[in-house]
């Protein structure tokens, strides 16, 4: 298999299964959505999927998939950027296990080099005329085709091609009311994973969570609530999206490093406030302390030395 296929291929479904799982929404505009893409399913017209970045087009591709009568058959996703002219024609024809009758899932299809546009135009037509079946076409991108036409970067028969059908996601401070539905389903899905028992969120916590503006949409949110999951205190999410807030880097996303390192940084200094304050309570008894902690004893010792407060702190006698 061509290499520039298989790097394509490997960029475009570097997004694991299980983190593409369909939550129904409550919002009017997002109902609307989900009904489109159950009315188009059954069908061969292709589908383009627009909306700012982590506002869910892969989930939605996958839905479609999925309600299809292409289910059996494979959704191959390609990432554009990654796509070289030579390496289009094996796409077309089906590789790897590809019966060539699934879905084929174009990530941000904006991003297609000039070179392999044309390419992938003749080779669609070439296989129309053969009257042979080829994948189903989905594309997806979060930025605005009829502009790239108009400055020459996109071509306006192949945007014709993909645009059979255009769905356009809106953001996720446009549809406010699926901010508690998804919040439950992501804190339910990650307290699972860590082990950790299910928590009721304040009301503090879902009011800010209702009003904050959410730059890195759904993405941004199950990043937050995945960290609130994982460290099992509000304080630390709330601080690590106003971080994110103040330098414009949406957790989740392409810029999302300064997000993660704040709240690492958040949970550090929680960390080391709730350790002091339960060893202050049980006189520095460290047993009593990993008890209270709910962790066991060698890793409260391991996060003594992490946070600095290691056995050379100057603890007082006896039992520590």
């Amino acid at each position: 298999m061509h290499s520039g296929l298989s790097d394509a291929r490997a960029a475009g479904n570097e997004t694991e299964r299980r983190d593409l799982e369909f939550v129904p929404s409550v919002s009017p505009a997002m109902k609307a959505i989900e009904q489109a893409i159950a009315n188009v399913a059954s069908g061969r017209m292709p589908v383009l999927i627009t909306g700012e970045s982590g506002s869910g087009k892969q989930t939605l591709a996958y839905r479609l998939h999925e309600l299809s009568s292409r289910k059996r058959e494979k959704l191959e996703a390609v990432a554009c950027n990654k796509l070289v002219s030579e390496a289009l024609p094996a796409m077309a024809a089906g590789t790897n296990g590809h019966s060539g009758t699934g879905t084929l899932l174009l990530t941000e299809v904006a991003d297609m080099p000039a070179a392999c546009q044309p390419v992938l135009l003749n080779l669609w037509m070439q296989q129309e005329a053969s009257g042979k079946p080829g994948p189903r076409v989905v594309a997806s991108t979060q930025r605005n085709l009829e502009q790239e036409i108009r400055e020459g970067r996109f071509r306006e028969d192949l945007y014709y091609r993909i645009a059979g059908v255009c769905l356009r996601v809106p953001p996720l401070r446009y549809r406010r009311e699926d901010i508690p539905v998804l919040t439950d389903y992501f804190l339910h899905k990650y307290t699972g994973l860590f082990g950790r028992p299910e928590s009721v969120l304040s009301e503090n916590m879902r009011r800010f969570l209702a009003e904050y503006g959410w730059p890195g949409n759904v993405r941004e949110l199950e990043a937050a609530v995945k960290t609130l999951a994982a460290i099992g205190d509000e304080r630390i999410a709330i601080t690590a999206l106003r971080s994110a807030s103040m330098s414009g880097t949406p957790a989740g996303g392409q810029e999302g490093t300064s997000l993660r390192e704040a709240a690492r940084a958040a949970s550090r200094q929680a960390e080391r406030e709730i350790i002091l304050r339960v060893l202050s309570r049980t006189r520095w008894n460290r047993k009593r302390a990993a008890e209270e902690l709910r962790i066991s004893y060698k890793a409260l010792l391991y996060k003594l030395k992490q946070i600095g407060m290691g056995d050379s702190f100057g603890f007082p006698p006896g039992e520590l």
